[in-house]
């Protein structure tokens, strides 16, 4: 896997967090640095170790799969891809609701740091299947994370929720088009 299609995997997991984290900075009445700074450590771990628990579970399965892993990676990333499309898609009242119940505390940062993780680890059990150091992948993820998380909530109350739900979909995108791109070079060299 490239270097470009690592950090573009990077960013399309963070975006996600990055719509929660423009949700919890519109919601704080003047986040400081360092709470932005806080909230993206606290998603950037999770982040960042979620697709290594699911890269090992894959690896387990690897023996049994092997034979159709493009298709299953391909599907993974699809099926995420699309998920955070139609997530992106939905109204602010069903957004709004959703965060409303969210407060700004360690432990509540933390489970939505893993409710929107999940998709992280996901893509782990699809890149269980591919010649990829996972180790390098699970770095970036969780830079890119504490990068976007920090960012989100120190422009949450500028962008609002309109620009979080933008920028989920534009991961789902480049979620389908990475799966796309595994499944067409797999089979392209299967025919090569």
């Amino acid at each position: 896997m490239s270097p470009v299609s690592i950090l573009l995997i990077g960013f399309a997991m963070s975006t996600d967090a990055f719509a929660a984290a423009i949700g919890k900075g519109a919601a704080m009445r003047k986040p400081r640095f360092s709470d932005a700074l806080r909230a993206g450590l606290i998603f950037g771990v999770i982040e960042g170790i979620t697709p290594v628990i699911g890269w090992l579970l894959g690896r387990a399965a690897l023996q049994y799969v092997e034979a159709f892993d493009h298709w299953i990676a391909f599907g993974l990333l699809g099926a995420l891809g699309v998920h955070m499309i139609i997530n992106g898609l939905r109204s602010e009242h069903e957004a709004d609701e959703e965060d409303s119940s969210r407060h700004h505390g360690f432990w509540r940062l933390a489970v939505t740091g893993l409710a929107t993780s999940i998709d992280a680890m996901a893509v782990g059990i699809g890149l269980a299947f591919l010649d990829v150091n996972i180790g390098v992948v699970a770095l970036v993820i969780g830079l890119c994370t504490l990068t976007m998380v920090t960012c989100g909530i120190m422009l949450g109350r500028v962008l609002g929720n309109m620009a979080g739900r933008r920028a989920e979909i534009v991961g789902g995108v480049i979620l389908i088009i990475i799966g796309a791109t595994i499944l067409y070079e797999h089979l392209n060299g299967a025919m090569g």
